[in-house]
């Protein structure tokens, strides 16, 4: 398959740059397993979820991975933490006027970062302080890049879902965005369970394919965990997975017997999934692994055929826009 098999037109206007006015007043696009389109408000998922389902979330939470910081000799340095390895450690991408080399020294408030070497396409740095508490003081929401504004006050609290607990993501899982404590609570009272798992989304989310066919690329590696009683909440009920992130993690556990670790699992178009039964996710971009993902779950053409329906509706894209629930 090739990689320009799976492009779809997108005017730039349909990338949501901020979030609905309320967590849960996004539109609904809800692609049945007949392939037929409704067009529904996100309130309207309470009408289409009962006692037989188990909703699966990802409580990953997203750090503050965007340092800026400046040599002792005045360049200056960015450093995206993409991932932390010990209490002063981390692997991150960095971006200056050279690349850096190792014993490179960044500045960054109080706290100095040293570049140790490198490891593939990131850079193994050392920090003069916990990792975690240079992010939180110095750090930087990571909004996504085709997010054109700096990161503001409502960024901090509404690119979180309301229910992330496990620091270490460095994107949000946005399916889950558009849920508020309220809607969670009416959702139990249908009967649906909630159960949680973790994924920690890494930097390659963003990456694009650098080859021409889809079986030529490598998925970047990510953290996962699923507790015992999130698989016990399966048994017998049907699993809709709250975003691409929850579904590769069960998929993945399911492909490999191991319920924590990390996972390189590559969905697209042919792949046999096994856990799950019904999406919910945004909509995603043009020639992307997630892209690719969503169409495995339910057929590449219907899935460009909802895409196209949803930009001639005026549905808003991406992590900030709207959200669609897919039945396989």
């Amino acid at each position: 398959m090739r990689v320009s098999d799976f492009d779809y037109e997108l005017p730039a206007d349909l990338i949501a740059q901020h979030p609905a006015r309320e967590r849960a007043a996004s539109r609904l696009l809800h692609l049945d397993r007949e392939g037929e389109i409704r067009d529904l408000r996100f309130s309207d998922l309470e009408g289409l979820v009962d006692e037989r389902d188990t909703l699966v979330v990802n409580d990953t939470r997203v750090i503050k991975a965007r340092l800026f910081g400046q040599k002792p000799t005045g360049g200056q340095v960015e450093i995206f933490v993409e991932r932390i390895v010990s209490p002063t450690e981390a692997l991150a991408l960095m971006r200056s006027g050279h690349a850096p080399k190792a014993g490179t020294e960044v500045l960054i408030g109080e706290a100095r970062a040293t570049v140790e070497g490198r490891e593939g396409e990131l850079y193994r740095v050392r920090f003069s302080a916990d990792v975690g508490d240079v992010l939180e003081r110095y750090g930087n929401v990571p909004l996504p890049p085709y997010i054109t504004h700096r990161p503001e006050a409502e960024d901090a609290e509404r690119y979180q879902t309301v229910y992330a607990e496990q620091p270490g993501a460095v994107a949000a899982p946005t399916a889950g965005l558009h849920f508020d404590r309220p809607m969670l609570e009416r959702l139990k009272k249908r009967g649906a369970r909630i159960a949680s798992l973790t994924l920690h989304v890494g930097f390659g989310t963003f990456q694009p394919l650098r080859a021409e066919t889809v079986e030529a690329h490598r998925m970047h590696r990510e953290r996962y965990s699923i507790p015992d009683e999130t698989l016990q909440a399966l048994a017998g009920r049907r699993v809709l997975a709250v975003g691409t992130t929850s579904l590769r993690a069960l998929e993945a556990a399911a492909a490999t017997g191991a319920t924590s670790g990390d996972t390189d699992l590559f969905i697209y178009p042919g792949y046999e999934l096994q856990m799950v039964d019904r999406l919910l996710t945004n909509f995603h971009l043009p020639k992307s692994t997630l892209f690719m993902l969503v169409c495995a779950f339910a057929g590449r053409d219907n899935i460009l055929r909802a895409y196209r329906h949803a930009v001639e509706s005026h549905y808003r894209f991406f992590s900030y826009g709207d959200a669609m629930l897919i039945e396989r």
